[in-house]
């Protein structure tokens, strides 16, 4: 991209990974023409306005990431040519409101597209999910852990004829994996599949994403899985016949993780539930799909 002005809305663990990541590479090189400003609060805010952003990634790496701002006010930041929208969904809609031009939801949830499309007169969404290990240790440091984090992402269904060629060459410039997909809705789900499933059984168990397959935990995990499977089939998301096995088999490279939702439950803090938990059950019903275990499991976790 030339000369680009990219919001991260939201640098907890996923916003603090990519948006540290093009901070730092942005820092590095010799022409300053792409500029990043990340949206914070609080005393996570204090210490990245003060300091910078510490990443520690799972390579070793300890990255001082300074962005170009940062304010818990986006009205602060001049008008941006890409932003990426980290915030956990219950803090969605009062930001989206602002925002009007292109727009990579690097969040959790299979309707997070309708959800932004509804509080959006112009713009272009780009219906994406994300895979990365990380979380928030302290103000001003984010964790990753596992493989090196991507995200999948495609075309709005409103601008079928966007072109993302500039911004995935400046991704693959500063090595950070996106990839396009004319379809994401499959690979959407697939990682719901992942992330819901897990954030109720690890929050209900206190254990790891390892412990939990190398458990009896397993069977309460298969049985939420399967009935998110039943909801998308029903849908007619097409999903591989071996997504279960295929979904674990992936989250062994994650073995120590503990979910974003499960420290949410277990520090007594505002979490997601309803994204997880809520939404199972609603599609649910909403489909003649049974959903017993997630009922169980949400009532207790959240």
């Amino acid at each position: 991209m030339k000369e680009k002005k990219i919001w991260i809305c939201g640098v907890g663990g996923v916003g603090g990974y990519f948006g540290g990541l093009i901070a730092h590479s942005i820092s590095l090189m010799k022409e300053k023409t792409h500029e990043v400003f990340f949206l914070a609060r609080g005393e996570h805010l204090k210490v990245i306005q003060e300091k910078g952003l510490e990443l520690h990634t799972s390579d070793g790496k300890v990255l001082i990431c300074k962005p170009s701002m940062a304010s818990d006010d986006i009205n602060n930041f001049p008008t941006p040519d890409l932003c990426i929208v980290c915030v956990k969904s219950y803090d969605l809609d009062a930001l989206i409101k602002k925002i009007k031009d292109i727009i990579i939801p690097l969040m959790n949830g299979i309707d997070i597209y309708e959800r932004i499309r509804a509080n959006l007169e112009r713009a272009i969404v780009l219906p994406t999910c994300v895979y990365v290990g990380t979380y928030r240790k302290k103000p001003g440091v984010v964790i990753q852990s596992g493989n090196p984090g991507f995200f999948e992402c495609g075309p709005d269904p409103l601008y079928p004829n966007f072109k993302p060629t500039d911004f995935l060459t400046f991704f693959n410039q500063i090595e950070i994996g996106a990839h396009w997909t004319q379809n994401p809705e499959p690979a959407i789900w697939k990682k719901y599949l992942l992330v819901a499933s897990f954030a109720l059984v690890t929050a209900h168990t206190g254990q790891t994403l390892g412990s939990v397959i190398n458990s009896n935990s397993i069977k309460i995990l298969r049985e939420i899985m399967s009935e998110i499977v039943s909801i998308a089939k029903k849908k007619g998301i097409d999903l591989p016949d071996k997504i279960i096995d295929e979904t674990i088999e992936f989250c062994k490279d994650y073995s120590d993780v503990k979910t974003s939702y499960q420290r949410d439950v277990e520090n007594g803090k505002k979490n997601e539930g309803e994204l997880f938990g809520g939404t199972i059950i609603k599609l649910g019903k909403k489909f003649g799909i049974p959903t017993p275990m997630t009922e169980k499991i949400y009532k207790v976790s959240d």
